[in-house]
């Protein structure tokens, strides 16, 4: 599987948003793009998730080895930025809740995930492809079909969760909001399983950086058909590299794709080859031959 964006440029309301920048990634690998703070380096993020629809050039997931895509672009589905709009406004339909009268720990399974948003879009129409039911060779540019394949982790006002809420009801939405079970006994356990037990009536914002950025990794992999995750700005967490390196490392190794979007670390502190917001010239690696 390979995740291709071929000089994916965003206009915002007053100007350019996004230079033209190009990466690929594969399974098994993760890339660090780095970028300017501000909300460009997420919206790029977006793009790459099918949640935002870029101004130029073409965002595709291959689900085997391809060529490179076309640039033939199925716009159906995806958001242009509007004056007055961010990145954040566009993509979901729906803000993230406030957690008003929701405890998170009903025992029907059902979870109240209406307050996140999980990028497929909730509009109706026509549902993509299940992903054994395309061509092996098919590239997918709809947004939807994009999206879910595509998690961005901790995405401010998109996938970030509320600062209020306890880790358990954060925990809650997300299983549901992946269509596993989301009772009391199933938090406990997914909270056991990923050694935070003992924080699950902490509030959200009180976690560790290091902590936070593992438990929404994981549970964004743990959707149905996620193959690539975009792990936006950990470094606005900590000024620490170390952790999240090795959580893109370690995701990577288990067979997805990972791209991590930074702003705010060292140059230093990164690998040698990381993209940057801007390049269109990328040098991209040859796709993997076919088996």
């Amino acid at each position: 599987m390979q995740l291709i964006a071929d000089r994916v440029g965003i206009e915002g309301p007053h100007g350019p948003l996004v230079p033209q920048t190009s990466l690929t990634v594969s399974s098994g690998e993760f890339v660090i793009v780095k970028g300017d703070p501000g909300t460009g380096i997420t919206a790029f993020g977006l793009a790459l998730a099918g949640r935002l629809r870029p101004a130029t050039g073409t965002v595709a997931v291959h689900d085997a080895p391809v060529d490179p895509p076309s640039e033939e672009d199925d716009e159906d589905g995806a958001a242009r930025l509007a004056p007055g709009d961010g990145p954040a406004d566009e993509p979901g339909d729906g803000e993230p809740g406030d957690g008003e009268g929701d405890d998170g720990e009903g025992d029907d399974g059902d979870g109240d995930s209406s307050n996140r948003d999980d990028g497929a879009g909730g509009d109706g129409g026509e549902k993509p492809a299940a992903l054994s039911d395309r061509p092996a060779d098919d590239p997918v540019t709809a947004p939807r079909a994009v999206a879910r394949r595509v998690a961005v982790v901790d995405s401010p006002g998109v996938s970030e969760p509320e600062d209020a809420l306890p880790l358990h009801v954060v925990v809650g939405e997300e299983l549901a909001l992946a269509g596993l079970p989301a009772g009391r006994a199933a938090i406990t356990r997914w909270l056991t399983d990923h050694d935070a037990a003992a924080y699950a009536n902490t509030r959200f914002e009180r976690l560790d950086a290091d902590l936070r950025t593992r438990l929404l990794t994981a549970l964004a992999a743990s959707r149905d058909g996620v193959r690539v995750l975009v792990l936006d700005r950990p470094d606005r967490h900590t000024s620490e590299t170390g952790g999240w390196l090795r959580l893109a490392r370690e995701h990577a190794e288990r067979g997805l794709a990972v791209v991590v979007l930074t702003a705010t670390a060292a140059d230093a502190a990164l690998p040698d080859d990381l993209v940057r917001i801007g390049r269109p010239d990328h040098a991209l690696p040859e796709p993997e031959a076919r088996s």
